[in-house]
């Protein structure tokens, strides 16, 4: 009630003794205005002033009562919607995140138990596709193209709790958000998304306030990719890879092969040091691919150095340090011209003592399943959990049809029978008009859909990747409805696969 109580106020102070806003909505508006004459009354100038009164006291009362019903359907709208009021709810489904796993995990199980019983709970207003701003980064698309609202892609009929999650108690079935409501749930679906950590590297994130400064892993630094791109003159284009676990692996060196090939078209390759330095010990964790970009970056003549880590960036001299990964303490410093900062990430700090992480603070989840270790009723899916496989938007898809038969399974009390096999896949983005499929498993082997080599650049492969996954996602994976490539894998492969 104590959310209410300005509202109340609100109202109290626009409305006069004489002009009391009642708030049952059943006075008809007839009532609260001047009667009118008996008799005719000729018309003189004394009567025109009348009617001039008249008329400006019926302009006033129409706006009063105006005013009391939109403050009146606010103060409904406290009490019926779910970022308010202090209360307490419960569902069946709470589905914690209203990112790609969320959405979707909520519209499969709308269908498995009803809109009524399924609750979402996600504070912004903006869903993005963010597999597309590598090519946001680049021009190639409009960060308007990779963005809807959040209304708009939430399954209908489920409920959308408009706020941030504060705290799980997992011992007690519930989930508490920012504005101290408790939600209680049968099952909870944990799929949270990860943190990006900005902040980690010296300099950051104030240095995007310099022109030559971007990053294509956030709406708000994706558009400044491409403007240090279009603004490059001479020198280095550094690009770097964090020393944690990131999202879409290989998103970091994509957007340096389409800097490669703007610059050609521009004519201002010849002058410019292209430069990746990369955390890990390897260009990509597959072999297959890392082989053939490996031989991409030898003939586009790139620089790649392996086991560097941006630590700090000062952006006044335009200078970028990386630490020597093999040998503690060695730095080394890279001035650049243009500087793409792919940045250190982590798990929902929301986790962080809740019971349900691992020593990383990662969801603690069964990799074959999606089940939770210690409760039974508690499930993961995407980036915020400990699943050993690559972070992507294939992944999730992958995950979806696996969770899916996981909860049925334990709602009907019986042991989950289908094994997610970590499949996941990233369409590395060569140049304007080729990809790289890379699709693989847990142990790292690749699990292509196509009968074709896809470790070959191919541009039918970039058509699927800037046209028709878009779509697929919107369309397919949000409405629960596409699990992944996997029937269709052993189509293509007649059954091989």
């Amino acid at each position: 009630m104590n959310n209410a109580w300005p509202l109340w106020v609100s109202i109290r102070s626009i409305v006069t003794p004489d002009h009391s806003c009642k708030m049952s909505g059943n006075q008809k508006l007839e009532n609260r205005l001047p009667k009118r004459a008996e008799h005719p009354v000729p018309t003189t100038t004394h009567t025109r002033s009348n009617y001039r009164t008249m008329a400006a006291a019926l302009t006033s009362q129409v706006a009063l009562v105006r005013k009391c019903n939109r403050l009146l359907y606010s103060v409904r709208s406290r009490f019926h919607t779910s970022n308010g009021l202090s209360s307490k709810e419960h569902y069946k489904f709470v589905v914690l995140g209203g990112g790609c796993g969320g959405i979707t995990m909520g519209a499969r199980m709308k269908r498995k138990v009803g809109a009524e019983h399924v609750a979402i709970v996600e504070p912004s207003e903006m869903h993005y596709y963010q597999p597309m701003w590598t090519l946001v980064g680049a021009g190639a698309k409009t960060v308007s193209a990779s963005a809807r609202s959040t209304a708009s892609v939430m399954p209908s009929g489920v409920k959308w709790v408009k706020s941030t999650v504060m705290k799980i108690d997992p011992k007690n079935n519930t989930v508490f958000t920012e504005y101290g409501k408790e939600i209680s749930y049968d099952y909870l679906i944990v799929a949270l998304g990860l943190q990006l950590q900005y902040e980690k590297i010296k300099g950051l994130p104030e240095a995007f306030e310099h022109p030559k400064i971007g990053s294509n892993y956030s709406v708000k630094t994706v558009e400044k990719t491409w403007k240090a791109l279009q603004n490059f003159k001479e020198g280095n284009a550094v690009f770097s890879f964090p020393n944690t676990p990131v999202k879409c692996a290989g998103a970091p060196q994509k957007i340096m092969y389409l800097s490669d090939s703007f610059l050609r078209k521009t004519g201002k390759r010849s002058k410019a040091n292209i430069i990746y330095n990369t955390s890990l010990p390897v260009l990509f964790g597959v072999k297959k691919y890392a082989d053939s970009l490996w031989e991409i970056v030898k003939k586009r003549d790139m620089n790649v150095n392996l086991r560097h880590n941006l630590i700090e960036v000062r952006a006044d001299k335009q200078e970028a340090v990386f630490e020597n990964l093999d040998k503690p303490g060695e730095t080394k410093v890279f001035e650049y011209e243009m500087l793409h900062v792919t940045p250190p990430m982590g798990p929902p700090p929301v986790l962080k003592g809740s019971s349900l992480e691992d020593e990383g603070g990662w969801l603690d989840v069964n990799k074959d399943t999606l089940q939770h270790k210690t409760y039974t009723n508690v499930f993961g899916i995407g980036d915020c959990t400990n699943l050993p496989t690559s972070k992507t938007a294939a992944a999730v898809a992958g995950q979806s049809s696996v969770l899916d038969r996981t909860i049925t399974k334990v709602m009907k009390n019986e042991k989950p029978d289908k094994k997610y096999n970590g499949y996941t896949s990233c369409p590395l983005v060569t140049s304007y008009n080729t990809v790289i499929l890379a699709e693989f498993d847990y142990s790292g082997q690749p699990l292509e859909t196509f009968p074709v080599d896809q470790s070959k650049e191919s541009r039918i492969m970039y058509y699927m990747k800037a046209d028709i996954m878009p779509h697929l996602y919107w369309h397919g994976l949000l409405k629960g409805l596409w699990g992944g490539p996997g029937p269709y894998r052993k189509i293509m492969h007649l059954g091989m696969k």
